[in-house]
């Protein structure tokens, strides 16, 4: 076992992985993590697996900078992609990072997501009386990724009937994060882009015309900016709306999809959560732990940096795992067990440092209330037939997942 673990992490290969990789990466993490925890790939990048190393990337923006226009240049070319890439939040760094997530921040503020509370409660059931009614369930498309686009939609006050193209959109755009795109995933981001920016000016447009609530409509409070009139450029706020749809949109769909999966795979702790569903919080820091609905992030050198013994020169990409970090023995004690109780549980499923996700408070909402009352209506639920992965490895989630209600 030893040696195979040494020969799978010794022909890793992030541009070349296997449908069984996609099925299940772990066991090709454990090996990279115990055998080449600083494993330099056949592209010349750098892959981290240990829990440590990434909190010390993560926390020191000086080292390791989030700005990708030097990546994604060659990857993307002069594209709508590469424009909306370079200017969303995530990948830029402080000071402009800084500034914009200030921003948004601020419309994302712990008294307004206690403000959705309710509109999420109503969202759900209704979700579930409509799944009551059909008799059966797909969990992804009837359930898990209904919610988050009705919940970013709402954050900026998309009128219902505009919703349709939204998850599309946000599937291609994401869909060209890959580390391999092919030209046709390019093409359908692409265009995804141009259309979205589209409709975001026409949006735009009417909101500054007809401002809604500022502590209610993120769109109206990026318009507005700050008391000290400080405002994001207009290419700023356009890309910054396509983030936040796509940084709430996937990754909430994966963590609920992921989430009910891994309870009907261990029906001990399932049950358990149905007879303590005050366990329902550190549940979903479980599910975001045990499978990560974001398994990658990516940091370039600024300077030399060395990593057990191996030295990276300045201008050294470095990708991120955390699927492999969140599994690392010397943070989670027995990590591949799904434990619904697990604390302390300081997993890096939201990042940490300057980048920890500016949503994070949201997406547990969602999960929470999501999942429990999921649990609470259909206790009985099963997966049956085989869930269909979204063949992704930095998101990892179901594109299906048939599922009967007993």
């Amino acid at each position: 076992m030893n040696a195979d673990a040494k020969e799978l992490a010794a022909s890793f290969d992030l541009e070349k992985l296997t449908p069984e990789f996609y099925d299940n990466p772990y066991p090709t993490y454990r090996a990279l993590r115990e055998n080449e925890p600083v494993k330099r790939l056949p592209n010349g990048t750098v892959f981290l697996t240990r829990y440590d190393d990434l909190v010390t990337t993560y926390k020191n923006t000086k080292s390791f900078s989030s700005d990708k226009k030097r990546e994604f240049a060659p990857k993307y070319g002069d594209t709508p992609l590469y424009e909306h890439h370079t200017t969303s939040l995530v990948f830029n760094d402080p000071p402009s990072h800084t500034r914009v997530r200030r921003l948004i921040m601020g419309a994302l503020s712990p008294r307004a997501i206690a403000g959705m509370e309710g509109d999420l409660i109503k969202l759900v059931d209704g979700l579930l009386d409509a799944i009551a009614a059909k008799g059966a369930c797909e969990l992804i498309e009837d359930f898990a990724a209904s919610i988050p686009i009705e919940v970013i939609g709402n954050l900026l006050d998309v009128p219902h009937d505009e919703r349709g193209p939204l998850r599309d959109w946000s599937l291609a755009i994401l869909g060209a994060l890959e580390p391999v795109v092919s030209t046709e995933a390019a093409a359908r981001g692409n265009k995804a882009v141009t259309d979205f920016l589209a409709y975001l000016e026409t949006l735009v447009a009417r909101r500054r015309a007809k401002p809604g609530n500022p502590e209610r409509d993120v769109l109206t409070r990026l318009i507005q900016g700050e008391e000290n009139g400080e405002r994001l450029t207009e290419k700023e706020l356009l890309h910054n709306c396509i983030f936040l749809l796509n940084a709430g949109h996937e990754t909430t769909t994966n963590l609920i999809g992921n989430g009910l999966v891994a309870l009907d795979r261990n029906p001990d702790q399932k049950q358990r959560l149905i007879d303590n569903s005050d366990l329902i919080k550190t549940a979903v820091e479980e599910m975001l732990r045990y499978e990560s609905s974001n398994q990658l992030g990516n940091r370039m050198t600024t300077e030399k940096v060395e990593f057990d013994g191996v030295m990276l020169e300045a201008g050294t990409s470095v990708t991120l795992c955390i699927g492999a970090a969140n599994r690392d023995p010397a943070q989670f004690p027995d990590p591949e067990r799904f434990d619904i109780a697990r604390s302390p549980n300081r997993h890096l499923a939201f990042a940490t440092g300057a980048h920890q996700c500016a949503g994070m408070a949201l997406a547990r909402l969602e999960g929470a209330i999501a999942i429990s009352r999921f649990l609470a209506r259909f206790p009985n639920y099963a997966v049956s037939g085989q869930p269909v992965r979204g063949g992704r490895v930095r998101f990892r989630g179901f594109l299906s997942v048939p599922c009967t209600l007993r």
